[in-house]
């Protein structure tokens, strides 16, 4: 008998069926047990009236043979009755209840189990509409003649200045995990233009806060023959334009509206919005939720770009700013007072690029390679880094980005 999902029982009236899923939950009445299956569509209610056909508890593996019965109270409209169960995987009672509206267990003891909370409603929706974001961050770039590209993890050299980069014994010499595919991209704008990537990152920074995670998963894009940041910042707002239209439509999730042109200001005037003072170098996350607030309060807009950070807090790989060098070509794009993208123009001309890695006390032989690329020839080029656990957070309003990550890894967690 062929599999029905919970969500394709209504077109099945009368029929004897045959679903399958885990026991989400049992409630005993006197005359009368449900048993409620859940698959990877949803809920189907199963009619019990002989107790002693229910032999496996919650999160057990079962198959239900059954009869479609309509019935406005159940959910979806219909209910399975004169069922035969089948156990296909006893479980063990779980450590917490995954039937609830919302998870009981604290987040490290849902991070020690995280194969089964997981499992909860909420989190799986948080991993749907993660799905959808990349799918649409995909779409939407292949639709401006963006190709998807696939750049390694082990690399020879860090990618960002600082130490913050996991160290590897690489057949007795060192080697790295990559902080970002910045290099690579880069050098394949010379070769196909235009080209994204989605894949893990990894950031040596004992960070253990809401927002970091050692490892975590970038959505980035490079694009070449650009005159400036902005062209890369007008894609990039048709690009989030598209990840949060994708999960409106896949996900029925409500998502904010995204101006045609997101309003920005100068990192100077970010700093005066935020009362900050004048010689910060950098914008701490209060001066970020100061911005989101003025967004919303002067633009009716939950996403505001802020352009031209200085050059110090910037990599070297940085554009300056012609009008005033002490300022980047860059940017960060902040959603709901919390950074989600960083990006901006790259220095293109190799005499800059060494220049540039001189300047920071860099020797040029790690970077032998990437520089290879800006000798024969590199065009105007820029592109941004998404997070995607940052983002997805910040649109359901989860308070921690483990919170939708499947597995996360941070200062304290590499296991499970």
């Amino acid at each position: 008998m062929q599999r029905v999902l919970s969500t394709e029982l209504a077109t099945h009236p009368y029929e004897k069926i045959r679903v399958e899923g885990w026991v989400h939950r049992i409630r005993r009445l006197k005359s009368v047990s449900f048993l409620i299956v859940r698959d990877a569509a949803g809920l189907a209610q199963v009619v019990v009236t002989d107790p002693a056909l229910i032999r496996a508890g919650e999160e057990s593996v079962v198959a239900v043979e059954a009869v479609v019965t309509p019935n406005a109270q159940a959910p979806g409209g219909v209910e399975l009755t004169e069922p035969v169960i089948h156990v296909l995987a006893e479980a063990d009672p779980p450590p917490f209840e995954l039937h609830r509206p919302t998870l009981a267990a604290s987040l490290p003891t849902q991070l020690d189990h995280a194969a089964l909370a997981l499992r909860h409603p909420s989190r799986r929706a948080a991993l749907r509409i993660s799905a959808a974001a990349t799918a649409g961050f995909r779409r939407t770039l292949e639709e401006q003649r963006f190709v998807e590209i696939h750049t390694p993890k082990i690399v020879e050299s860090a990618t960002e200045s600082g130490a913050s980069v996991f160290e590897l014994d690489y057949f007795g010499r060192p080697a790295y995990l990559a902080q970002s595919p910045q290099f690579y991209k880069q050098m394949m704008v010379g070769v196909l233009e235009r080209v994204f990537e989605v894949g893990p990152v990894f950031r040596a920074e004992n960070s253990d806060t809401a927002r970091h995670l050692t490892q975590y998963t970038s959505l980035d894009a490079e694009m070449g023959f650009i005159a400036g940041h902005r062209d890369v910042m007008v894609t990039l707002t048709a690009t989030i334009a598209g990840m949060f239209a994708e999960v409106q439509d896949r996900c029925g999730y409500e998502v904010p509206a995204v101006p045609s042109e997101i309003p920005a200001v100068h990192f100077t005037e970010a700093l005066r919005i935020a009362g900050a003072p004048d010689d910060e170098p950098d914008l701490a996350p209060a001066h970020e939720r100061a911005l989101g607030d003025w967004a919303w309060r002067e633009h009716r807009s939950e996403l505001v770009y802020v352009t031209g950070y200085p050059m110090r807090k910037r990599p070297f790989y940085t554009h300056p700013d012609p009008a005033d060098p002490a300022y980047a070509n860059g940017f960060d794009l902040l959603f709901r007072g919390l950074e989600i993208v960083t990006g901006g123009q790259r220095l293109h001309r190799h005499a800059d690029c060494v220049a540039a890695l001189r300047a920071a006390g860099e020797p040029l032989e790690p970077y032998r390679g990437y520089l290879e690329a800006f000798r024969y020839g590199m065009p105007p080029h820029g592109g941004w880094a998404i997070g995607l656990e940052r983002l997805v957070a910040r649109l359901i309003g989860a308070a921690n980005v483990r919170e939708v990550t499947a597995f996360p890894r941070d200062p304290h967690r590499v296991a499970p």
